[in-house]
């Protein structure tokens, strides 16, 4: 099981990579995913679903919020969030 930031890290950039058209060599783990158009609606709709079947965790309707999926930091902080939650 995927548990530490790198390793959460890393597969998020391999989704991102194999899941965009933009140029995947300007995208770092700052960039805004979603302003910068390198996801739309439906693009977050599959990465909700990629996060509950690779990383083992439930999103649910309050986690939906920009600040919880802006960028591959935001997104591996809420995985590891969901992931200490569910271990508690």
């Amino acid at each position: 099981m995927i548990d530490n930031a790198t390793q959460i890290e890393e597969k998020l950039f391999e989704y991102v990579r194999k899941s965009t058209h933009a140029d995947v060599n300007k995208i770092n783990r700052e960039t805004l995913l979603f302003r910068e158009g390198i996801f739309d609606s439906m693009g977050f709709v599959l990465l909700i679903d990629y996060l509950e079947e690779n990383f083992g965790i439930k999103a649910s309707d309050t986690d939906l919020i920009e600040e919880n999926f802006e960028s591959v930091k935001a997104i591996t902080h809420y995985v590891q969030q969901k992931k200490a939650a569910k271990a508690a």
